[in-house]
C-alpha cells in the first residue's frame, strides 16, 4: 500500500503508542514528525518529537503550502502533515501522528 495512513484520537488516547509499535512492525512506513510553536516540555528534542520554531516561521510555512494539514491546538500552533512528498518519491506510506488538527483542502499532494 503506498499513501498516507490517518488514525485520528484525542489527546492521551494512544496515538503515540500506536504509531511506535507499527513503525517497529511495518516495513516501509516514513513517520511525519510535526512542528510546533510551543516550548520543549521535560526531555523532548528538536527534531524527534516535533520540530521547535517560531509562529512567524510556521506561519511562513503554511503560506508556501509546506503542510499537508495544520491547526491551532490549546492556544499553539502545530502541524503534523511535513513529508508527504518525500515519503512519496520514496514509494513509502507516510504515518502521521495529529492532535486536533485538520487537512489543508488546497494541498492536492495531500489526496
Amino acid at each position: 500500500m503506498q499513501g498516507s495512513v490517518y488514525y485520528f484520537g484525542t489527546i492521551r488516547s494512544g496515538k503515540s503508542t500506536l504509531v511506535a509499535q507499527l513503525r517497529t512492525l511495518v516495513e516501509g512506513l516514513d513517520f511525519s514528525i510535526s512542528y510546533t510553536t510551543r516550548a520543549p516540555r521535560g526531555s523532548e528534542t528538536n527534531g524527534r518529537e516535533y520540530f521547535f520554531t517560531t509562529r512567524e516561521s510556521f506561519e511562513d510555512k503554511i503560506a508556501k503550502g509546506e503542510f499537508l494539514e495544520h491547526a491551532e491546538v490549546f492556544g499553539t500552533t502545530t502541524d503534523g502533515g511535513v513529508g508527504a512528498g518525500h515519503a512519496k518519491r520514496l514509494g513509502k506510506d507516510l504515518l502521521l501522528d495529529i492532535d486536533g488538527a485538520r487537512r489543508d483542502a488546497g494541498d492536492a499532494e495531500a489526496a
